[in-house]
């Protein structure tokens, strides 16, 4: 009895985890849901200091990855749409790497989605090739990358031309 209860509690706490707090069960755009409230999320710590925005991001990365394989081999499909803790690793990561201003969040959240969304390059080779939570992880964090240096070059593009 006590080991069937922690059983459905572990369950209970890894769904809530995986999920981000039920924002992946949101109808349309589940990893819209995700990404929005990993942005609100991250903004306080952001601001407090984007060094401390990317070792969380690496811990909650590696528990993601350990946690989407115990969740697939329960028998779940892989890449399943309301899992997206992986919105989170990546929008922390673009957001980690990118300057605190609210411009640089918008065009990172921007980036963010429009790169994990149609999954250029690499990112679509290791969202179809890769398997387990490194592969659902995997092309996100690579997406959040790609947004970050894209926000970036942005800033120093604006900056050579004459910006502030």
């Amino acid at each position: 009895m006590k080991d069937s209860l922690i059983s459905i509690m572990s369950s209970k706490i890894r769904f809530c985890f995986l999920t981000l707090f039920y924002s992946g069960l949101s109808p349309k755009a589940s990893g819209t849901a995700g990404s929005i409230l990993a942005t609100l999320l991250a903004l306080p710590i952001v601001a407090f200091s984007h060094n401390t925005l990317f070792l969380l991001t690496l811990l909650i990365a590696g528990f993601a990855i350990k946690e989407i394989d115990i969740y697939e081999s329960e028998g779940n499909p892989h890449d399943d749409k309301r899992i997206v803790i992986d919105e989170l690793v990546g929008m922390w990561i673009t957001l980690s790497i990118t300057p605190f201003s609210w411009i640089s969040v918008g065009l990172g959240f921007l980036f963010f989605r429009l790169f994990d969304i149609t999954k250029p390059s690499l990112i679509g080779v290791i969202d179809k090739k890769a398997k387990g939570g490194l592969g659902v992880v995997g092309d996100d964090a690579l997406a959040g990358v790609l947004a970050g240096i894209c926000v970036n070059l942005l800033f120093k593009l604006y900056s050579l031309l004459g910006g502030a």
